[in-house]
């Protein structure tokens, strides 16, 4: 999948005030892979052209059903047929292969992390085609929502060749997916009504989801769209660690959402000497948060004191670490270890087929890997694992957007047109 670079650009309240509409009701998301044959056809025929019986095949349809599904989504303008590579002296509809319409549609997919926001553009196919990253506003929530919300809107409108047809919003903490509320214990957030401002800056239905559930859905959804990689059945453990940690586990083709939201590793103990929130030590998210990676860093004089207007970043400290400094690395790979180990511990309790490690913490300093890899093998009680990085390395928060817009159009394409075509000016 093309992953064009991300377009960096820092925003503030002064985005220009977009035009309300109604706010209307979310949109739960889908993360799962549904036996709608319409969403099989569309699935099938993100990877590129793709004949009718090879769809066929690949999706396990009879050539009528798929025909039909071909017919309605073509109508629908979900695809487009590509008459141009119909091979020479064919004849009849079968042999004019079609694709998914990359070209005329756009959803807009919202990652809302502690520090920094990222909204990215996706086409149908889950490709995304650019973005921007403005610090996360640390107002009251509906402010903050509100210059989001706007920007996003900003972002859209130097888009105008490409209709709009949802919005998906990913962040941390408790996801009502129904209401679109979402408490946020870190940024102080309590049924901040998401949804709500979203639906009425953009004018777009919109999906809520929990970051992490929404990072094993791309990894369901979209990551099996390279050739020879398909969606494997079985159970994963999806594993994130950045500012904040996190676990989502899919069975048999469906994330798990639980109804209370995802469970929690941030309290797991490490046996570090970081100080926690909670008021304990060793906690797992205080122990490899980059916020607190960079404070005892700065404590232990491998990074100088933060001044304004700079502050010390974790680019900082891989900087330092790659350039030979001995304490800098040792605190990384203490860091890595950390991260093995705990990583072990919770394979332990679920016993997956795979485990797939995703965020910045994993990926942002590459030679730590080999000593996540090597705590983790040393942690573990069980049988050799199938120990992975997820294969959209430091993207996985705007690929978590991307999925979280898409996944209704995944799940029930026709049905998510209507509603989407019904909503947009």
């Amino acid at each position: 999948m093309s992953s064009p670079t991300l377009e960096r650009s820092f925003t503030s309240a002064s985005v220009a005030t977009a035009r309300l509409a109604p706010a209307r009701p979310a949109v739960p998301s889908e993360l799962r892979i549904t036996d709608n044959p319409a969403a099989a056809v569309l699935r099938a025929a993100t990877r590129g052209p793709i004949f009718r019986d090879v769809a066929a095949q690949t999706t396990g349809l009879s050539i009528a059903t798929v025909n039909r599904q071909v017919s309605s989504l073509l109508s629908a303008g979900l695809l487009r047929e590509r008459a141009d590579l119909t091979a020479s002296g064919a004849v009849g509809r079968p042999r004019v292969p079609f694709e998914v319409d990359t070209d005329s549609y756009v959803t807009v997919g919202v990652h809302i992390g502690f520090t920094v926001t990222r909204i990215v553009a996706a086409d149908l196919s889950g490709r995304i085609l650019g973005g921007l990253e403005i610090a996360t506003p640390q107002t009251g929530q509906d402010a903050a929502l509100t210059i989001v919300a706007r920007s996003a809107k900003a972002f859209l409108d130097r888009l105008p060749r490409r209709k709009p047809l949802w919005t998906g919003v990913a962040l941390a903490g408790r996801v009502d997916p129904t209401a679109g509320v979402v408490d946020h214990p870190r940024l102080d957030w309590q049924d901040a009504p998401v949804a709500a401002i979203f639906s009425s800056i953009l004018d777009l239905p919109v999906s809520v989801s929990a970051h992490v559930e929404a990072m094993a859905a791309a990894e369901l959804l979209l990551a099996g769209r390279d050739p020879g990689e398909e969606s494997r059945p079985g159970s994963s453990l999806y594993i994130y660690a950045r500012e904040t940690a996190g676990l989502a586990v899919t069975l048999h083709d469906r994330v798990h959402t639980p109804a209370n939201g995802p469970g929690s590793i941030a309290h797991l103990p490490t046996g570090s000497d970081a100080d926690c929130t909670c008021g304990r030590k060793g906690c797992f998210e205080a122990t490899i948060g980059e916020r607190s990676l960079l404070e005892r860093a700065v404590r232990k004089g491998i990074l100088p004191k933060p001044e304004a207007p700079r502050r010390p970043v974790i680019a900082d400290l891989h900087r330092l670490a790659d350039a030979g400094n001995t304490p800098a690395r040792d605190l990384l790979i203490e860091r890595a270890e950390a991260l093995g180990r705990t990583a072990a511990l919770v394979r332990d309790m679920f016993n997956p087929d795979r485990v797939v490690l995703g965020g910045q913490a994993f990926t942002g300093y590459r030679p730590g890997m080999e000593w996540v890899a090597k705590a983790f093998t040393e942690s573990t009680t069980l049988p050799a694992a199938d120990l992975r990085i997820s294969r959209f390395g430091g993207r996985v928060q705007e690929f978590a957007a991307a999925v979280t817009s898409l996944s209704v159009f995944y799940a029930d394409p026709l049905s998510a047109m209507r509603r989407a075509t019904r909503t947009t000016r």
